[in-house]
């Protein structure tokens, strides 16, 4: 049997504001066909070739507890540690710092809205 992931699917208390932040540090952009407007209760961001989405969908509650499943992230044009730097200024904190003096690890952050998600070593310094 074969299935196909659609969408990753993201609860949070300001779907337009937290989509804008995923959206810097995916690369992944608005459907042309429906674009997020911030009273809406959700917001979708598509991956470039459209073979994956982020759905931020509106809820009441806000988060309590350590993320049950997380995004692990490999920056395609700069190394790691740089990501980390851009992230941070986009409005991520650091909330577990994992990296080894080898230069192996990886950190793990928060988005505005405190949910968990990971940036490893790129593929160029996992090579080098």
């Amino acid at each position: 049997m074969a299935i196909r992931i659609r969408n990753i699917t993201l609860d949070c208390a300001d779907p337009f504001t937290l989509a804008n932040f995923w959206a810097e540090v995916t690369g992944f952009g608005e459907d042309p066909d429906n674009g997020n407007e911030p009273d809406d209760p959700e917001a979708l961001l598509l991956a470039p070739d459209g073979s994956l989405a982020l759905l931020f969908i509106g809820v009441a509650d806000r988060k309590a507890v350590k993320n049950r499943v997380h995004l692990d992230l490999v920056p395609t044009d700069r190394p790691r540690d740089a990501e980390v730097d851009r992230l941070e200024a986009l409005g991520a904190t650091v909330v577990g710092d994992h990296r080894k003096a080898d230069g192996s690890g990886w950190v793990t952050l928060a988005d505005p809205e405190g949910n968990e998600f990971c940036v490893e070593r790129s593929d160029a310094e996992r090579t080098s």
